[in-house]
């Protein structure tokens, strides 16, 4: 009888503790990321060409390690940076930033092409560029964020520099969330990069032009 009782009670507590174990689970529901992107309105049709000849390659921007990590990040002071766990980028920001300077450089007009830089040295020019800041500022009253972006443009024939910017630009939040700050970032970012590329980069005439 002892042997039976003891199989009962080892049964009822093994039974209780998955009971627990399911309320437990049932009480933690699983929490899943939220997925942002930036976008832009669609750049304007390129003007007609007229005696445009030169070619244009842009490599990817880069960024601080920060940025490249997914998720959205916060600074509560300009020393201390946080991140949202469950608040990320559902494309790399550097990816869109590079594709939305090609756009804007392609319907500018000022070039004959404008493609991806695939290592190849093929093209007259090659542009290159830093997503320096892209993040929530918590601190210095409100809530704002800011965007910052440099970039810079070679000749490949002789390998000096013909054109550099940067920009900095802030933009406010119009509540307290997470979605609101994704959108103040996409004007920011739009300013920014009207900022960057006025004027557009001019390509220097090469000879036999």
């Amino acid at each position: 009888m002892m042997k039976v009782d003891m199989k009962k009670h080892l049964t009822g507590v093994g039974f209780a503790l998955a009971v627990l174990i399911v309320l437990a689970g049932c009480g933690r529901p699983v929490k899943y990321p939220n997925y942002y992107t930036l976008h832009l309105p669609p750049p304007p049709d390129p003007p007609a060409p007229e005696n445009v000849h030169a070619t244009l390659a842009i490599r990817e921007f880069r960024s601080p390690t920060y940025l490249r990590q997914g998720a959205i990040v916060y600074k509560t002071s300009p020393e201390q940076i946080g991140f949202y766990n469950y608040h990320r980028w559902a494309v790399d920001p550097r990816e869109f930033l590079t594709n939305a300077v090609a756009d804007r450089l392609r319907a500018s007009g000022s070039f004959n092409q404008v493609t991806l830089y695939d290592g190849r040295s093929d093209v007259d020019y090659v542009l290159s560029g830093r997503l320096e800041e892209l993040e929530e500022i918590d601190y210095q009253g409100g809530v704002k964020v800011q965007v910052a972006i440099s970039a810079q443009m070679v000749s490949v024939a002789t390998g000096a520099t013909v054109w550099t910017n940067s920009v900095s630009e802030v933009g406010t939040v119009s509540q307290r969330d997470v979605p609101a700050v994704v959108s103040s970032m996409n004007g920011t970012i739009a300013q920014a990069i009207e900022k960057l590329l006025t004027p557009v980069p001019a390509p220097v005439p090469a000879k036999g032009y």
